[in-house]
């Protein structure tokens, strides 16, 4: 057993060498064994102060027989000559003796520091890897290829199977030695995985050829202390004419970003977590604008939230969805009534992310068919939880209530994205109804200050013309 765990020595290289670049080593087919020896050879040798850990994939191995992964070994050798932690890219996950043998030829055979597998089989898969305190497992979480969402978006009660990964995984091994793969091209859900796992480290491939946003990926998922994504880069320093300068230029473009990375008052780095990743969307797409309105209530009001524009922004709804579906998870509810028109987009985005049926109370009857004033299948006696996208005051929500208590459902909570703190909440308390919002109008300016899209006095004269205290 070494001396030192794998994510210290990960550590370690990552500070000596200022970089949080992970070169692949993922040799072409058409390359020869005793090329692709010299040419591994070279590349570490060119970026062993440049990059912090190197990843062979093992199929490009494999596919060569018994003189390909001798090449491996090679490869991994050298790499250790050079002080650079190897992370094998196996993608195992088995049970019992066949984990055992599994772990025993990566760790035993060729000696990598850390392995990338997959938690599909459970923790009992893994433990023969992550019973060594000496070696790392980085497990598959959110992937790169176009077909990732197909399983691992998939909702597992009130969030996606890729997120119940990145909160429960990392707790699977007593020894810290978990980190999680999470693909660039998916850059968008990066956050909500650092949100639920900090102090993690995130492998990240799919950068270059694959287009994943490296900038967004990183303001993403940078851990607080500016660090713990490993960037991995294969194709561009590969290729290169001249490996060692291929690697100084993504180095230097990562540290770009980490610089650029907003810093809380105390210096430390800031993950956009999921509320502050909405509140951004909504400002980025014009949907918070600041100046004089008037409200459908007919209040004047300073800020105007614009809340059906989500339906032009996929990315941005699924954030909403998914947000308003935690709070969801906390209330009983047979079915999800949405409040036209501004709640039924948001409506059927959440009754699809946690599998629930709903219905809406119509604005009106219709004049001809059934003039039924509630569309969608239900029965009297059942509960439904009330959705819409903001509420100012009740009285819009009571009104839309009425048709669905004349229908024999009841109602308990009412939930909404945004609270704009103007009585709402208290009107609705005292009809005996709970209010449950994902952010509150004080919440979405801190955050928009915290950001730096708007000064601490526009938050500050906004908040006294609400009266909000």
């Amino acid at each position: 057993m070494r001396a030192q765990s794998f994510f210290s020595f990960l550590d370690d290289v990552s500070r000596r060498n200022n970089s949080l670049l992970c070169i692949g080593l993922d040799p072409p087919l058409e390359t020869s064994v005793k090329d692709i020896i010299t040419k591994n050879s070279s590349i570490i040798d060119a970026v062993a102060g440049i990059a912090c850990a190197v990843k062979p994939n093992a199929a490009f191995y494999e596919a060569r027989g018994i003189p390909g992964m001798e090449a491996l070994q090679e490869t991994i050798r050298r790499a250790h000559d050079r002080e650079l932690p190897v992370i094998l890219d196996v993608k195992r996950g088995d049970i019992a003796s066949t984990a055992d043998a599994y772990a025993s030829a990566c760790f035993d055979l060729l000696d990598a520091d850390a392995v990338t597998a997959s938690p599909f089989l459970g923790r009992d898969s893994l433990e023969s890897f992550t019973r060594r305190p000496d070696r790392g497992v980085f497990l598959l979480c959110h992937t790169s290829n176009p077909g990732a969402g197909d399983l691992q978006e998939l909702n597992i009660g009130a969030e996606p199977l890729y997120l119940r990964i990145a909160r429960t995984a990392p707790s699977w091994s007593s020894h810290r030695n978990i980190g999680l793969v999470v693909g660039a091209t998916f850059a968008h859900l990066i956050g909500g995985v650092r949100e639920v796992a900090s102090g993690i480290w995130f492998l990240l491939p799919g950068v270059g050829a694959q287009g994943g946003d490296l900038e967004a990926s990183l303001e993403a998922g940078l851990d607080t202390d500016g660090s713990k994504v490993l960037v991995n880069v294969s194709r561009a320093v590969w290729q290169a004419a001249d490996p060692a300068e291929a690697a100084r230029e993504m180095r230097e473009r990562i540290n770009s970003c980490r610089t650029g990375a907003r810093r809380g008052g105390n210096g430390t780095y800031q993950a956009q977590g999921l509320k502050d990743r909405i509140a951004l969307g909504l400002h980025d797409m014009g949907a918070v604008r600041l100046g004089t309105f008037t409200l459908k209530s007919g209040q004047s009001s300073p800020i105007y939230i614009d809340l059906r524009l989500l339906v032009s922004s996929p990315r941005l709804m699924a954030d909403v969805a998914s947000a308003l579906a935690r709070i969801l998870s906390g209330l009983s509810f047979d079915r999800i009534a949405a409040i036209p028109y501004g709640g039924l987009p948001i409506g059927q985005a959440v009754a699809l992310a946690v599998g629930r049926p709903m219905l809406y109370p119509r604005k009106e009857a219709k004049e001809y068919g059934t003039k039924k004033l509630i569309e969608g299948v239900f029965s009297a006696g059942e509960t439904v939880v009330v959705l819409d996208d903001l509420i100012t005051t009740g009285a819009s929500k009571l009104k839309a209530i009425e048709p669905l208590l004349a229908e024999g459902l009841m109602t308990r909570d009412v939930v909404v994205l945004v609270d704009r703190e103007q009585g709402g909440a208290r009107e609705l308390a005292e009809k005996g109804l709970r209010l449950h919002s994902v952010m509150t109008v004080s919440d979405l300016l801190e955050a928009l200050v915290r950001h730096g899209r708007i000064p601490d006095s526009v938050r500050q004269n906004v908040r006294s013309s609400l009266g909000i205290t």
